[in-house]
């Protein structure tokens, strides 16, 4: 973990905890392109979400794409389940086979240092802060941010970006 005055200069310097509350290093995404995601369960973006990122993470994981669902209930209350809830639900509802982690703040003095870090590196149409459910941040296999998307952004229209990304023409 990056000491506190050296500021992280990649994803892969962060640990984040899964859903059982086990850290897990990042830098094991080493070389791999990574969408980040701030997931809920009742969002009215939840359906399509969900179904594109189970779509794309089933055509592109076994070439190098990683997507990692980051559950969050700051916007409307909209993801109020436990983990165990969370986890059942995207992946009995919508077959998510993504990994999904620790429900996480990604805004305010608690948000997680992850979200700290790519709000800083991609800063938002009206700033820094995420402003809802399916914020996406692409993530280059070096651990670079080098896109940010609306939460209105379909996951399908990055499909372009993500191959490119991959290598793939």
């Amino acid at each position: 973990m990056a000491s506190q005055s050296e500021k992280p200069q990649s994803v892969y310097e962060f640990t984040v905890k899964d859903t059982k509350g086990n850290d897990v290093d990042l830098s094991i995404y080493k070389g791999k392109v990574l969408l980040i995601v701030n997931v809920a369960s009742q969002c009215g973006l939840t359906n399509s979400n969900y179904t594109e990122l189970s779509k794309l993470y089933e055509k592109y994981k076994d070439q190098g794409l990683e997507i990692l669902a980051f559950p969050c209930n700051q916007f409307g209350g909209q993801e109020p389940g436990d983990n165990e809830q969370i986890v059942q639900f995207a992946c009995t509802r919508f077959k998510a086979e993504f990994p999904i982690f620790d429900k996480v703040d990604v805004n305010g003095q608690n948000a997680a240092p992850l979200y700290k870090f790519l709000k800083s590196s991609k800063g938002g149409f009206l700033g820094d802060s995420i402003k809802w459910n399916f914020s996406k941040f692409l993530v280059d296999k070096e651990g670079n941010v080098v896109d940010r998307f609306a939460p209105t952004t379909s996951p399908l229209s990055i499909e372009k970006k993500i191959k490119k990304l991959l290598g793939i023409s």
